[in-house]
């Protein structure tokens, strides 16, 4: 990617309730990949937000007697804090009942609208309140005597009401012909499967206008229609670069959005209406959509009525904010579900973090402690074994890179743990207790195991920032001024530089069985 700007966004989240586990991984995936990049030495905007509008929003205020916007501010304010509770890196965060989205949403309806691509009609069929989402008759089942979705299993509505639609069906064959120029702008390719699969059954018209509520943006010229809120929310990608001025600094080095990250419920929105709404207004579509999949409580997807709701928060009082980002990164392969447990967390901090990676880094410390006074040992010299464990980062620097730009992220978190592995075998192997005699190889044997130290770390700053950032600072080495590309260097740590042994990066659990 010669283009040094890179634009990741995770959905705009719908505060009808509070942020769930499934807010928490979209946040800290787009999360990994914004602080990998900047690392890398890229010009990084990091989006994330809370889309407002809607009739399930006007009645989750009404449920709580409250206005629309009051009760927006209050919840999006929760998720605003959960941002700094899961320490992200985001630049911005967007509501969509801010001014500057208002005008950039009714500024693309009215380009949409003066190139033919509205008109008004009349819509009969089925929708969601939940989705705020239009089904199809062959999406529609029975269960319990109520109609649902069987996309999303919730329930729908037969409406019928006077509506604007957008002609989606007019863009079927562009969209067709956009995806297989643009084979990768859905990824995993299952995902793009199941797009291009219901794109090549048909496209009819989509009703991009509501009259049964009140609460939302209202249409330019027409103040009795409220603008569909997944034409209002998906605009907030470009509305946070100051679109309409397409001129705007932001705007032309960041847009098209490098990487979408949401969740597969919503891929149609992202993969279908969103692309066919910027070719019709003749704006670049986004680079590439993401779309991972549930986090699973108990293996079901999580739900109030279940009352199977996991709260990030709690799960981050009882193990540590790193803990769960790199469980969540590690244990669950990205584009497929993944169940989240007690048991499976503590497996995962012991094996990995505490036994792998934490103690790699404390017996290293501990020994410097005991045997070369805290400093970074000099007189060393590199044997084959010393430089193949060494050169085993900086030969790998390219798949690295390439790993994190296919969104592999498993693949990535596995390669850090297997160098991890190796440095204890290392560390075991060398023996440096036994090299006391040998001043030279045992300075050695600590200067290299401090080296890989570092670029673990380095490795793993994106995944676990509080706890590399730790680790580094150990190594007395100014994080903000690190870059990816040192890896390749052995010599980041100067001879006589003081250790700091910042004590145990993770604890042990004692497994509950």
């Amino acid at each position: 990617m010669d283009n040094k700007n890179y634009y990741i966004t995770t959905p705009i989240y719908y505060p009808s309730g509070n942020p769930h586990m499934g807010h928490a991984y979209s946040s800290i995936i787009a999360d990994v990949f914004a602080r990998f990049k900047r690392l890398d030495g890229y010009n990084v905007f990091f989006l994330t937000g809370t889309d407002e509008h809607g009739l399930k929003i006007q009645k989750s205020a009404e449920k709580n007697n409250k206005k629309p916007k009051d009760f927006c501010d209050n919840i999006s304010k929760i998720f605003k804090n959960l941002t700094k509770s899961l320490n992200l890196s985001n630049d911005d965060f967007i509501r969509t009942t801010e001014e500057r989205h208002h005008k950039a949403v009714q500024f693309l309806w009215e380009k949409l609208e003066s190139k033919g691509y509205i008109y008004l009609s009349k819509y009969k069929g089925w929708y969601s309140v939940s989705d705020e989402a239009y089904y199809n008759e062959d999406e529609i089942a029975e269960k319990d005597g109520k109609k649902i979705s069987t996309v999303s299993g919730s329930l729908v509505d037969w409406v019928e009401e006077e509506s604007f639609f957008f002609k989606l069906s007019s863009l079927q064959d562009r969209l067709l012909e956009f995806y297989n120029k643009n084979p990768k702008f859905i990824l995993p390719i299952t995902r793009k499967n199941e797009v291009v699969s219901f794109v090549k059954r048909g496209l009819k018209d989509l009703s991009v206008s509501r009259k049964s509520f009140s609460w939302g943006i209202k249409v330019p010229n027409d103040k009795k229609h409220i603008i569909y809120v997944w034409l209002d929310a998906l605009t907030n990608y470009i509305s946070a670069l100051n679109y309409p001025n397409l001129k705007d600094k932001l705007f032309k080095s960041f847009w098209p959005a490098t990487l979408h990250i949401i969740g597969k419920d919503i891929l149609r929105f992202h993969a279908i209406y969103w692309p066919a709404f910027l070719l019709a207004a003749d704006i670049k579509p986004p680079n590439r959509v993401y779309g991972h999949g549930w986090i699973l409580s108990d293996k079901e997807k999580m739900s109030k009525s279940k009352g199977n709701i996991l709260d990030p928060l709690e799960v981050i009082k009882i193990y540590g904010l790193d803990q769960l980002r790199y469980y969540l990164v590690k244990e669950v392969s990205l584009g497929n579900d993944g169940n989240i447990s007690d048991k499976n967390i503590e497996n995962c901090i012991n094996s990995d973090l505490a036994n792998n990676y934490g103690n790699f880094c404390q017996r290293t410390f501990s020994f410097i402690e005991k045997n070369c006074k805290n400093t970074v040992p000099e007189d060393i010299d590199f044997n084959a074994d010393d430089l193949k464990i060494l050169n085993s980062f900086n030969n790998n620097i390219d798949k690295i890179r390439s790993l994190m730009d296919n969104q592999q992220l498993n693949e990535y978190v596995k390669f850090i743990i297997d160098k991890s592995s190796n440095a204890n075998k290392y560390f075991n192997d060398e023996a440096p207790w036994n090299k006391k005699e040998d001043k030279k190889r045992l300075n050695t044997i600590i200067y290299v195991s401090l080296e890989i130290i570092r670029k673990i770390s380095i490795l793993l700053l994106p995944v676990i920032p509080f706890s590399a950032n730790k680790a580094l600072a150990s190594l007395s080495l100014n994080t903000k001024s690190l870059k990816l590309s040192s890896i390749t260097d052995h010599h980041i740590n100067k001879p006589g530089t003081k250790i700091i042994n910042q004590g145990i990066l993770f604890q042990k659990i004692n497994n509950k069985e």
